[in-house]
């Protein structure tokens, strides 16, 4: 195994001071981004990674959390190679992170009469395409019976059957974080809270690249042969630091999600929504223990960094999702929402009217202003492709030396300390491994970059997209352990904690590879945990008793068995 190095940031900083001449700057921390720098570094050359935020914070972050080839651009054969080269690059990616992507069945379900034969034939047709060994799963035809097993929470009436073919499901914000700690293992420089400000442009080229540490307010000169813009979202922005009249090259699409009690759907199978009154598929999907549904498809004028999710959008999740659930949703079943913002590529470069459900999902790799490479719009699942594509272009035009592309069988880097998505399952449940997120926020901190407890608790662990209250109660904990202060136990009720304990500030060493933590409970947080009200803390739920009820006992799995598996900290 490769030795598992912290990424110190001052040290990175101090590359940057040194001013060396560099092969290749990236703009942007995103998925498009950090899969160039790790293209880029993989071959050798000295690559600079600069994000405004935490790497992955932006539509990287905020996506359905699939790996997939677009079932919906089936209906025009157009987009078939499209398609094609999605499903080969859902296999590598599956292949080269297996920690982290997953192949998924889902279920179309059918209630009108020759629905089943027809989409059985369309879902067929896309899973042949994976063709040459890309395959992860076959479409099969379901009775109605077999849907009804498979697929528990379905609405019974009226249903003929369904329709269950396979997709790739994955963890976004953490598949992004793994690739910029891939890039790093090959000698880039990834810094976060490090926007651009400026260029220096001379003679036709960029000279020069200029940042700012938004932590120290120091500003750096990056000198460099070339720069790649995956600014995502805020290309064009970037590209009018080098000409203010630049045209519009990106219009920005909204897609929201809301998520549910996994009580609505509470299988392991996810449910493909075939229309909506918006011309789009949508997805329910188990993720995390809970129900994640989505996506929308509106148009944004501006590119916000925190973009909401409107009312008619959960509207229309709600009412596009109640067609196809046995059990009615309201409102107030909604337990959050999110929103991410896609850059889709504009060829006529107009911005003119019209839907953006209409506008190009293609990439598009441009070469402008003598050595810069704007790469923008595509999918997370194409990201490797878009990298090696972008990197093509820049050799073909001299900016790089012709070198081989190796990340079609570059394994991604494995976090071999923790298991963040047990942890995070079991500080959902409850405060008493409140100590062991401290440990791993000091982990993501010397290991991944983190620098705030947003960092940690919305892109690190998910808690911060699924659940406020627990995010609010932990967030002191990570900021003292990111900070480097002695571990002080959240007292969140009175009535069942015990005083606060004080220990020593978690200091993660480098140890061996953890022992992978075993399952406790497939159905986290059960319906048992959820019933339960014989707790007297705040609220409703036995599980956010510290784990002190007796009368629950699936969170306290959960929990005993994050404590026990934790690595323990090297003297």
């Amino acid at each position: 195994m490769t030795e598992f190095k912290p990424i110190v940031r001052e040290d990175l900083l101090a590359q940057l001071r040194e001013d060396p001449v560099w092969d290749v700057v990236v703009i942007g921390g995103g998925a498009t981004g950090a899969g160039i720098a790790v293209d880029a570094a993989s071959r050798g050359l000295k690559t600079v990674l600069l994000e405004a935020q935490d790497f992955a914070a932006g539509t990287s972050s905020r996506s359905t959390k699939l790996i997939h080839g677009g079932v919906r651009y089936m209906k025009n054969p157009r987009d078939w190679g499209l398609v094609r080269e999605a499903l080969k690059e859902r296999r590598i990616l599956i292949k080269n992170a297996p920690h982290l992507v997953h192949s998924k069945p889902f279920i179309l379900p059918c209630y009108n009469k020759g629905e089943r034969e027809f989409y059985t034939v369309g879902l067929g047709i896309y899973s042949a395409m994976t063709y040459g060994g890309y395959n992860i799963g076959h479409t099969s035809s379901l009775s109605r019976e077999k849907t009804l097993e498979r697929l528990p929470g379905v609405k019974p009436e009226g249903l003929q059957g369904g329709v269950q073919f396979y997709d790739g499901q994955f963890d976004d914000a953490r598949l992004g974080v793994a690739l910029m700690r891939t890039a790093f293992e090959h000698g880039a420089v990834p810094l976060n809270y490090m926007p651009v400000v400026g260029m220096v442009y001379e003679s036709g080229t960029i000279r020069a690249v200029k940042a700012k540490n938004e932590e120290t307010g120091e500003e750096f000169t990056i000198r460099t042969k070339m720069v790649f813009n995956a600014a995502g979202a805020w290309v064009d922005p970037i590209r009018r630091m080098v000409d203010p009249e630049a045209s519009t090259l990106v219009r920005v699409s909204r897609g929201s999600h809301i998520l549910l009690d996994k009580s609505f759907m509470p299988g392991d199978t996810g449910m493909l929504i075939p229309k909506t009154r918006d011309g789009r598929v949508l997805f329910a999907i188990p993720w995390h223990g809970m129900l994640l549904v989505g996506t929308t498809d509106v148009e944004q004028e501006t590119a916000d960094f925190e973009p909401t999710v409107s009312d008619d959008e959960i509207d229309f999740m709600i009412e596009t999702a109640a067609g196809y659930l046995e059990k009615p949703i309201t409102r107030a079943d909604v337990k959050a929402t999110f929103a991410g913002l896609r850059p889709l590529f504009n060829p006529s470069a107009t911005g003119s009217a019209g839907s953006t459900a209409k506008v190009s999902r293609e990439h598009a790799v441009i070469p402008e202003f003598g050595n810069m490479i704007t790469v923008t719009g595509g999918k997370w699942t194409a990201y490797r492709k878009m990298a090696e594509h972008a990197m093509t272009v820049a050799t073909l035009r001299h900016l790089i030396p012709p070198r081989l592309c190796v990340t079609r069988d570059l394994p991604i880097s494995k976090n071999p300390f923790f298991d963040p998505e047990k942890l995070e399952i079991a500080a959902e449940a409850s405060n008493a491994v409140a100590e062991e997120v401290a440990k791993f926020a000091v982990y993501a901190r010397d290991y991944e970059g983190a620098r705030t407890a947003d960092d940690v608790l919305f892109r690190r662990l998910r808690l911060g997209q699924m659940n406020a209250a627990r995010t609010a109660a932990l967030r002191p904990v990570v900021e003292d352990a990111l900070a480097g202060k002695p571990f002080v136990a959240p007292a969140e009720c009175t009535e069942c904690q015990a005083e606060p304990a004080v220990v020593a500030a978690p200091v993660v060493a480098a140890p061996a590879v953890a022992t992978p933590v075993t399952e406790a409970h497939d159905d986290k947080p059960c319906e048992e945990c959820q019933e339960n009200t014989s707790c007297a803390c705040e609220g409703d739920k036995a599980e956010e008793c510290c784990g002190k009820d007796e009368a629950c006992e699936c969170a306290q799995e959960v929990v005993d068995a994050v404590k026990e598996e934790t690595p323990k900290a090297k003297k």
